[in-house]
């Protein structure tokens, strides 16, 4: 049982409205309030991204082995390691498991969103410290790379970052699924096929994952409103897995390697930002983190990189290390 509790309130999203796939624009906001939450006081606001295919509700999943997210958090609290805290968890999902986060014409401008209509309406319905000093954005892979995205894209809204193997340095991480994407599309007679296969029984195996993911990523990072359903342009041929160039540059661009080396000002102000990944990450993830730790701590930034055993999954255990610090960071008045 917590000993705080969670709220589950309703926001009808005028930036969702209307989008190409259909999907609600009335969600969820799941809220975590502390123990001694009664209205008498303000606490700072921290943001959770869960990772692709991972709603809001994800975080407060049971496990016979292992706390939800909300336990591993009073856990932490109890032994004294960390303050109360007012945590969001919005709901950003899309019929193709995830937005990444950001702002996409094929699917939702997620990253406003975020911004500019969770805070305000999370600050207006609870005691929060409505400053950018007092707020913080935690995700974990696709959720990382959102909370890297908004350090990079909106670094008004927040003050300290933690990404948990979030995605970045594409060439490395992302470009090699391609082949295998590729297969499961070609086998099933191209992305139209697929997706009406999909929608009928769901993912019937990795390779289907893969592909659904593809597909997904490709919303985010290459959205087409002109072009066939999905209206999305895949970086590569489904006949010959060949890479198309020009679309491959447009989902670089979207990379927090590349968008860091295009701005030198980028994530200098934040209070801090933690760094993580396995070191067998499958994707690669932890290349990606010393990447971004180079970059940052040769701007300066106040950064904290560390790599643990372990691959990609099964790491929820690593929020007991980025809890404390990124409340640390964080104004509490």
């Amino acid at each position: 049982m917590l000993r705080g509790r969670i709220e589950l309130p309703r926001f009808e999203s005028r930036l969702l409205e209307g989008n190409l796939l259909d999907d609600p624009s009335e969600r969820e906001v799941l809220v975590y309030l502390p123990p001694s939450y009664d209205g008498s006081r303000r606490f700072p606001l921290v943001m959770v991204l869960p990772s692709y295919a991972a709603g809001h509700r994800s975080l407060t999943n049971y496990s016979v082995w292992e706390p939800d997210f909300f336990a591993r958090y009073e856990a932490i609290l109890a032994r004294g390691e960390v303050e109360e805290t007012i945590f969001v968890a919005p709901d950003c999902m899309t019929r193709w498991g995830g937005s990444q986060f950001v702002d996409s014409t094929s699917t939702g401008p997620y990253q406003s969103y975020l911004v500019d209509e969770i805070i305000p309406f999370v600050d207006a319905r609870y005691r929060t410290i409505p400053r950018r000093d007092a707020r913080a954005v935690i995700g974990r892979s696709s959720g990382g790379f959102g909370a890297l995205r908004l350090a990079i894209d909106r670094p008004e809204a927040f003050a300290a970052y933690a990404s948990h193997a979030g995605d970045a340095a594409f060439e490395v991480s992302i470009r090699p699924s391609f082949t295998s994407a590729a297969i499961t599309l070609d086998r099933a007679g191209g992305v139209a096929p697929f997706l009406a296969r999909f929608a009928e029984r769901g993912p019937q195996g990795g390779g289907d994952f893969e592909a659904v993911m593809t597909i997904a990523t490709a919303a985010a990072y290459a959205p087409d409103r002109d072009a066939p359903f999905p209206h999305v342009q895949l970086p590569f041929d489904v006949a010959t897995a060949q890479p198309v160039e020009v679309v491959w540059q447009r989902w670089l661009a979207h990379d927090p390697i590349v968008r860091l080396d295009r701005d030198p000002d980028a994530m200098k102000s934040a209070a801090l930002v933690f760094l993580d990944a396995g070191d067998r990450d499958e994707h690669g993830l932890q290349f990606a983190a010393r990447m971004l730790h180079q970059r940052l701590r040769a701007r300066g930034a106040s950064v904290i990189h560390e790599e643990f055993p372990g691959g990609h999954r099964g790491t929820a255990y690593r929020y007991d290390r980025s809890i404390p610090l990124t409340v640390q960071a964080l104004a509490r008045a």
